[in-house]
This record gives structure tokens, sequence and C-alpha cells, in this order.
């Protein structure tokens, strides 16, 4: 089967997470997802870990992340690297828009 190397922006569906938080899946196969995530003001993505290897870049926006022990005020520009297994979250202070990039890709995102 020969991999797909195009994914149009309105092929993608824009999935409602929760309140105040949206996911667009955009170019993925089995071992890399990239997706866009959306956020309202005072949203809060809440404490979680999973296998997967995950890089967050914020397009727009101001969060804090926590990470591990750590916590994290970043705006655009600024990246997170989160290594598998470890716990974080986010809470959103300025509505804003994150590219994440996850290893292998997210099953339960597609």
């Amino acid at each position: 089967m020969k991999p797909k190397n195009y994914f149009p922006a309105d092929e993608n569906e824009l999935v409602n997470v929760q309140a105040g938080l949206t996911r667009k899946v955009a170019a993925y196969n089995d071992n890399v997802m990239c997706a866009e995530v959306r956020f309202e003001a005072g949203t809060v993505a809440a404490l979680h870990s999973h296998r997967h290897e995950q890089i967050t870049y914020v397009i727009s926006g101001k969060f804090e992340f926590k990470v591990g022990e750590e916590t994290y005020v970043v705006s655009a520009g600024d990246s997170l690297y989160k290594q598998p297994d470890i716990v974080h979250g986010a809470t959103c202070l300025e509505a804003g828009t994150l590219l994440d990039i996850f290893t292998p890709h997210r099953e339960d995102f597609v």
C-alpha cells in the first residue's frame, strides 16, 4: 500500500475534545502524527500521560504547562518535549493554537 503524502486541511475533521478545546489531525503515518490543537482562554487540559513521545510547538497564545515536576509558561515560538509516560497538562492563559507531534501516531486520534 502506497503511503499517503498529502493531507488537505479541508479533509481533516475538527473534533471537539472538550469545552474550549478542539483538535484537527493533520499528516500522519504509523510512525509519526501532527495535530493542530486550539484552546480558548481558561481551558485546562488535565494532567495525563501516554506511551508516545510528544513535541508541542506554540503557534499562538500563552499557556502554562506542567511537564513532570516542572512548570513552564510558554508563548508563540516556544516548544516543549514530553518523553513517553511523563505526566503533563496545560492551562490556556491567552487563546491560542498548538502544533503537537507524536511518535508513534496516536491510534486514539484516528
